[in-house]
């Protein structure tokens, strides 16, 4: 029988990256339920050659050019999807060890109302704590910030097995998520606009607005290094993370809350905006003010709204987590 899941890694560059997680990404991967595929993005580092050296066998998606990590992971299923039922997108600097792929199979196999699911992500360079990326399932609050089982804000928890039960969560982490192909499809795949930064919270949603559901399984471990792109400080990251963030909240929102949650959103990054400033950190500030005019431009292009909220109008992280000092998933009322 043929493999049914296609293990996507995207890279640009990575060659360092490569020979540090991939060789353990090939060795943990059943054959007879998935297929490594690296789709390189135009690199122009040793990354080709190392891998046709290192890996003869390996399945290689080559793109002329860098397409970003959206597009280029929507063009590599565009390419894989008749082959494959469904695609694990797992990052360049991803560790997998023993039989990480076969516990996400088998959920999907055995809840075919699950339309995409995470692994419990934990840290590659402290095992023993989440990864601020997605820790174990990430869920949304009324005004449509995201926190983790594990992580909220910048409070990473360890883990010690509190949120080991599989769960519905709002969005998966995009360092290793896995994905009903046809769906990923008719639900437009992750939006290229967005560059790089909540694309995959974005693509969660939709998923739910199509009636399928997103689920947690912490049977499965993986280890991420995350940050290799951009630091937690660098004003880039402050600039795409509140952009991309009211482009979600827009996109995804009916009409009668749309507005509200919005100006709502405006007056809690003008007190983030006056933190930064206040904090001396004029970088992050400037960012915050670039991305709420770069939003007010990009939001005319998304004219379809729906007429579901999903966000849970009886969450507000902020609230517990600064006022209530609720730091850790575990705390909140749940």
């Amino acid at each position: 029988m043929s493999a049914r899941v296609a293990v996507i890694i995207l890279n640009w560059n990575g060659e360092a990256l490569l020979r540090r997680f991939l060789p353990s990404v090939i060795e943990h991967t059943d054959p007879a339920v998935g297929t490594v595929i690296v789709a390189d993005n135009g690199s122009t580092d040793g990354s080709v050659g190392y891998l046709r050296s290192a890996f003869p066998d390996l399945r290689l998606i080559l793109f002329d050019e860098n397409l970003g990590f959206a597009e280029g992971y929507n063009e590599a299923i565009r390419r894989t999807a008749s082959e494959f039922d469904y695609t694990v997108l797992l990052n360049s600097d991803v560790e997998v060890k023993d039989d990480w792929l076969g516990p996400l199979w088998r959920f999907v196999s055995e809840h075919p109302e699950a339309g995409a699911v995470q692994p419990k992500l934990l840290s590659a360079t402290d095992p023993k704590m989440f990864e601020y990326a997605g820790a174990s399932g990430g869920f949304l609050d009324r005004n449509g910030y995201p926190y983790c089982r594990g992580r909220i804000f910048d409070t990473v928890e360890e883990d010690r097995g509190q949120y080991d039960v599989p769960v519905r969560i709002d969005w998966a982490t995009g360092a290793s998520l896995l994905v009903d192909n046809s769906l990923y499809l008719e639900v437009g795949g992750l939006d290229r606009d967005f560059f790089a930064h909540m694309e995959e919270i974005d693509l969660c949603w939709r998923i739910r607005l199509a009636g399928r559901e997103v689920w947690a399984v912490p049977d499965s471990r993986v280890y991420h290094l995350g940050g290799g792109s951009l630091p937690a400080s660098n004003p880039k990251k402050t600039y795409l993370n509140f952009r991309n963030n009211l482009l979600m909240l827009h996109k995804n929102l009916p009409d009668r809350v749309r507005r509200g949650i919005l100006l709502r959103r405006r007056l809690l990054d003008a007190v983030a905006w006056a933190k930064f400033m206040i904090g001396g950190a004029t970088g992050d500030a400037s960012a915050i003010i670039r991305a709420h005019r770069d939003f007010a431009r990009m939001r005319k292009a998304y004219t379809s709204h729906p007429t579901q909220n999903l966000l849970d109008p009886n969450r507000d992280i902020l609230f517990d987590y600064y006022l209530r000092a609720r730091k850790t998933y575990s705390t909140l009322d749940n």
